[in-house]
């Protein structure tokens, strides 16, 4: 658990660098957006993978891509206190701002990349801790 939460805590690092600095350092726009959003994807799965660990890969992968869709949804819902909040840093980050299809394509290869670190990323680091604690 301990493991995926660094994981996770680093998706958040990444998403918020990729989303501050992104464009300064000359990333495309598209990569810029559309590079958030599978991190954000990502970092749901990890998310959801700490809340419910006992879990498969497979169903904390559906639980993901259904609130990543839940939330994509959601933007399509307006009233103006959500709006408001939207138009926030923190609004902006959760919620996103506008309703668009590719975002959860993007969610999606987020989640699968999110499997596919959680499958092979975390067992490797987890033996190369262990490894390193027993030689000292």
């Amino acid at each position: 658990m301990i493991t995926r939460a660094c994981i996770c805590l680093s998706i958040i690092i990444s998403g918020l660098a990729l989303r501050t600095f992104g464009l300064g350092l000359g990333l495309p726009v598209a990569i810029v957006k559309y590079g958030g959003s599978m991190l954000w994807g990502a970092m749901v799965f990890f998310l959801v993978a700490i809340a419910a660990s006992s879990l498969s890969r497979r169903s904390i992968a559906l639980i993901s891509a259904s609130i990543a869709v839940c939330v994509e949804l959601f933007r399509l819902v307006h009233a103006p206190w959500l709006d408001a909040f939207r138009l926030t840093l923190a609004g902006a980050l959760l919620l996103g701002r506008i309703f668009s299809p590719w975002n959860v394509l993007a969610y999606g290869v987020g989640i699968v990349l999110g499997m596919l670190l959680d499958r092979f990323g975390v067992p490797a680091f987890t033996k190369a801790t262990l490894s390193a604690r027993r030689a000292q």
